[in-house]
């Protein structure tokens, strides 16, 4: 005998074949031998309990929650690097606070020197160096924030299209090279 059991909702939990379990549960339902068969092999949706019978539902579809798939997509991009005069610089959260305020130091001591800590290794750099630096940043950063937009506003005019996530974002290690003054 075959039998299965069910959640609050309905939704199939478990098996159970007396040849091979000694122990069946006492809320379990006594199944045909063709509708356990199918509740193992037909994946292509959710088995429930309905009305006393045992049915296959379609798969609920998850609506995409575009401004977070848009959102995370832009984070990922953003934390990316950059490359500036050569140097590899890391965009991650942590290091754009970092950069800013090294190149407040940058401003308020025009001969600040920091040995800089690059994706490649630490540097000496000059305030020159560092303002650059800060300004290609917090160029690449807004320029994600900005292609985030662009998508939001697609998406609300309805010219969103899939292909739209993956283009049009700043290069990371390509970013444009910005020299310093």
């Amino acid at each position: 005998m075959k039998f299965a059991t069910f959640d609050e909702n309905g939704t199939l939990t478990g098996r159970y074949d007396s040849g091979i379990h000694s122990v069946i549960p006492e809320h379990a339902i006594e199944l045909s031998e063709a509708v356990f068969l199918a509740t193992r092999t037909d994946k292509d949706g959710i088995w429930k309990l309905v009305d006393g019978d045992v049915v296959k539902v379609p798969v609920p579809e998850v609506e995409t929650n575009y401004a977070a798939l848009f959102a995370a997509e832009r984070f990922a991009r953003e934390a990316s690097g950059i490359t500036v005069d050569g140097i590899a610089i890391e965009t991650t959260r942590d290091s754009q606070a970092l950069i800013a305020s090294t190149g407040l130091s940058a401003i308020l001591e025009p001969e600040y020197r920091c040995n800089f800590k690059t994706l490649d290794g630490f540097v000496q750099i000059d305030s020159p160096q560092i303002l650059a630096i800060a300004k290609a940043v917090r160029a690449h950063v807004q320029a994600c924030f900005d292609r985030e937009l662009e998508l939001l506003n697609a998406l609300e005019s309805g010219t969103y299209m899939e292909e739209m996530l993956k283009q049009g974002w700043p290069h990371s290690s390509a970013a444009t090279p910005v020299t310093a003054p």
